[in-house]
């Protein structure tokens, strides 16, 4: 599971490094799993005593950067596999894109950013659709009409954790997907970035993964290109926005077959026709 990042110490002593990356660290608790000799079987049996509120998951993710003696949890698993699915997640999407910053301490900065955003969006997502937190979403769309300035009546359909890429930097934040409008709101490393576009405006909707981009979302409007990226699950997202601007698309094109109707000059009644009708009767 994903962990609020905490400092910790690198305590190698109850810990042994199974992988190893510039940015992230693998770890196996001794006394579990293969070897471990003494060491291991005094750590194993320490955990084992230990209440249940007190035991130790055996694997853990440390996030670190070279030159920083302080390490962060970011995630823990009670095996193997759950451990494994978190960790080539980060490799995937997160990698690449950290290699791009130049300050170590912007990487740990957007890590932990990027961390509770995901645990917020697995919170979201954890519950049923109607079991979801009313209160919650409501709280989301009063911020959202804050923070863009929208009216009572645009009404928040979702929204996500992600990044969006301004150049080659990525700004972890929250898209909003309304109604009528896609918005992105960011405040991080003391800038922030605001979206607002219309889906009206969107003339194209990809989802596509380049050299430069993890699995990303481009948004085409005739004047712009916007990428978004990093999502818990790009798949949904994509699918809803693309759900949002085809109905916008759809009342626009209602509309306007609406008004050429309304516009259209009134037939005239054939004058001659209905004189002959009068006469035949």
């Amino acid at each position: 599971m994903w962990l609020n990042p905490e400092e910790v110490l690198l305590a190698n002593a109850l810990w042994v490094t199974e992988r190893a990356n510039p940015f992230f660290i693998l770890q196996r608790r001794r006394g579990h799993g293969k070897g471990g000799g003494l060491t291991g079987l005094l750590v194993g049996t320490l955990d084992v005593v230990l209440d249940s509120s007190a035991r130790v998951a055996p694997y853990r993710i440390l996030h670190q950067t070279q030159e920083s003696q302080i390490y962060w949890t970011v995630a823990c698993g009670s095996s193997r596999k759950e451990i494994t699915e978190h960790w080539e997640w980060l490799e995937n999407n997160l990698l690449q894109t950290l290699s791009i910053f130049e300050n170590e301490d912007d990487i740990t900065t957007f890590v932990k950013g990027k961390i509770h955003g995901i645990i917020a969006e697995e919170n979201k997502s954890l519950l049923p659709k109607d079991e979801e937190d009313p209160g919650k979403f409501k709280e989301a769309e009063l911020k959202m009409r804050k923070q863009f300035g929208m009216p009572e009546g645009e009404k928040l359909v979702n929204y996500y954790s992600c990044s969006y890429w301004k150049g080659r930097v990525p700004r972890q934040g929250w898209l909003y997907l309304t109604v009528n409008h896609l918005c992105f709101y960011s405040f991080l490393l003391g800038k922030e970035v605001t979206l607002i576009i219309q889906w009206l405006d969107v003339i194209q909707l990809e989802k596509n993964a380049t050299l430069l981009f993890p699995e990303c979302i481009k948004v085409s409007t005739r004047d712009n290109e916007y990428f978004f990226s990093m999502f818990l699950n790009i798949s949904e997202t994509f699918k809803l926005m693309e759900q949002l601007a085809n109905i916008a698309m759809r009342q626009l094109l209602d509309n306007e077959g609406f008004l050429e109707d309304r516009n259209l000059p009134k037939p005239t009644r054939p004058l001659k026709n209905i004189s002959a009708l009068k006469r035949c009767v």
